[in-house]
């Protein structure tokens, strides 16, 4: 029997007004079941486990083990304990959701979702795709925290969390493959509080198993929960945005399960009226094709993901890695270590953009996106580290030294865009010499994956922070063998 609610949703959207409309007019106007909200939805209701290929399975489940040990390391920040002192000290308890790394604690589903989003983005240490986004972060706390509300006796298996997973990133690449204005590194307002609300909503939407007509509304209630200035970037508040877009989008799938009805045009290009074009101008939207259809090939099957090697905006990779052969060229120029009384000048030949361009940097958040600060850093050290984002690390005299003889310059050929950009230093020398160091693809970025090898060893070393060793390596045999798991409950039982 069709309800009251799935009868009024698939009243179709338009109708005549009368009987002398055109029928050019009306060959104009899309069928409900023809939008391209429509198909994202019946995509989202629609996709089974089977569609998951075995190198999509292999992919998702690096993001995952990554995510989860970026989220626990981030779970020892100032960020987080503040997050979480204000979820527990204003709302009522709702014992429910785990939390990263705290044993006991537990909130309620959305909470669980919003403090654990900003645990995996606190460090600026989660993964990055392209067009520019943290897709994992926003999506993955949702599903933790929605398995964590299910029955015990009907928890999803781990091929359906995984398949949730795998929708909520698919969602976020398809949003924004249908904008030019996407694959530049932005400059309004912070991608993943956008198209990662969207994707949260997506992820909850197929975990919940809601019909085709839920999960477009599910899309269309995220819509309007989404959004954050790049204002606030490179300060306590971006991490709130990955913690925002988990929660929200969760919220937005479990309204629109009971029955809360939204635009069901949202994806669509309608005159006037403005969609998810108000987040990007260029839009233009495309419908999915079904899930069902031969040949269906996910994004991330057509695109690794990236992940860092340190915890910084992903720009800063590029620099620190040219900045590190330098080092080795510094060395072989002196006693073995560097000294700023070596230096003349430093020159970094970077992308334009103006968040990132932060010459001295004082603190932890500001550090993360500064490129003279990442440069610095790697022409002393060798390397960025955790380590280097401390605050005796950043008031060092000599990197403060180093930071006073930086310039930059912003090539033609060097865009902001993460597909295509490079990071060049070049460094004189008092005496005259010159030594220079590029980098076109860093190892991590997409075209340059990590190995399995050093996606491990980063997770030891983020969730070894947090828990004990034994907790560690079972994490990660529970997270290889999720796609074989009858349910998601013994993963869920290792995160605090």
């Amino acid at each position: 029997m069709i309800s009251k609610i799935q009868q009024k949703s698939i009243r179709p959207v338009f109708t005549l007004r009368s009987l002398h409309q055109s029928a050019a007019e009306v060959l104009k106007r899309p069928a409900p079941e023809e939008t391209v909200t429509a198909s994202f939805g019946k995509f989202i209701s629609e996709v089974k486990p089977q569609h998951l290929s075995s190198l999509l399975l292999h992919r998702s489940k690096r993001m995952v083990l990554d995510s989860i040990g970026v989220g626990l390391l981030g779970s020892t920040t100032d960020v987080f304990e503040l997050a979480l002192q204000h979820c527990q000290h204003m709302y009522a308890p709702d014992d429910i959701s785990s939390v990263y790394g705290r044993r006991g604690t537990r909130l309620s589903p959305t909470l669980a979702a919003f403090v654990n989003g900003v645990a995996t983005h606190s460090m600026d240490f989660d993964d990055t795709w392209h067009p520019a986004t943290h897709p994992s972060g926003a999506v993955l706390p949702a599903v933790l925290a929605l398995s964590d509300m299910m029955p015990a006796n009907s928890k999803p298996s781990g091929l359906d969390f995984l398949l949730a997973f795998n929708v909520g990133i698919e969602i976020q690449g398809r949003l924004m493959r249908f904008s030019n204005e996407a694959h530049n590194i932005p400059k309004r307002f912070h991608p993943p509080s956008v198209v990662g609300t969207m994707g949260s909503a997506a992820a909850c939407a197929n975990l919940l198993s809601l019909d085709h007509f839920q999960c477009s509304h599910a899309l269309a209630i995220a819509a309007s929960l989404s959004g954050a200035p790049m204002a606030n970037a490179a300060t306590q508040s971006k991490p709130l945005h990955i913690g925002n877009a988990s929660r929200l989008g969760l919220e937005a799938a479990l309204l629109a399960s009971r029955g809360l009805e939204a635009s069901p045009l949202v994806l669509d290009a309608v005159s006037g009226v403005a969609g998810f074009n108000a987040f990007y101008e260029d839009y233009e939207p495309q419908s999915l094709e079904s899930p069902n259809n031969d040949g269906l090939m996910f994004l991330l099957e057509e695109q690794d993901m990236g992940f860092k090697r340190f915890p910084a905006h992903l720009g800063m990779h590029w620099v620190a890695d040219a900045a590190a052969s330098v080092h080795k060229l510094l060395v072989g120029f002196g006693p073995g270590t560097i000294s700023p009384a070596q230096v003349q000048d430093i020159l970094l030949r970077v992308p334009k953009s103006k968040y990132i361009n932060r010459p001295f940097p004082d603190s932890e958040h500001e550090a993360r996106h500064s490129f003279q600060f990442n440069a610095c850093t790697a022409l002393l050290d060798g390397e960025v580290t955790v380590e280097s984002f401390t605050p005796s690390a950043i008031s060092r005299p000599d990197l403060h030294a180093l930071l006073s003889r930086v310039r930059m310059v912003h090539p033609q050929d060097n865009p902001a865009n993460f597909n295509r950009m490079y990071g060049e230093v070049q460094v004189t020398l008092v005496g005259g010499d010159v030594l220079k160091g590029r980098c076109d693809t860093f190892y991590g970025h997409w075209r340059n994956p990590l190995t399995n090898e050093s996606l491990r060893k980063k997770f030891r070393n983020n969730a070894g922070s947090v828990l004990p060793s034994e907790k560690v390596e079972r994490l990660i045999e529970e997270v290889e063998e999720l796609d074989r798991l009858g349910d998601c409950r013994a993963l869920l039982s290792q995160l605090q």
